[in-house]
């Protein structure tokens, strides 16, 4: 799954520890969400589109699409 997580951090000038403590995930987790090793349960899915004020779509995107 690809996604906008460095984009959308670094506009928001935040570290991936600083992300992670945001989310209540660990900075290893960031990591792996961003380097697409790991896709986000439904709950973190909704937690980071919160945390970014934006819909699940625009974070996420299917490799697929």
């Amino acid at each position: 799954m690809n996604n906008m997580l460095p984009q959308l951090r670094d506009e928001h000038g935040w570290s991936q520890g600083e992300l992670a403590k945001r989310l209540g995930v660990s900075r290893q987790t960031v990591n792996a969400l961003e380097k697409g090793r790991y896709d986000p349960s439904l709950p973190l899915a909704f937690k980071i589109a919160k945390l970014f004020k934006k819909p699940i779509e625009q974070i996420f995107q299917d490799e697929e699409a």
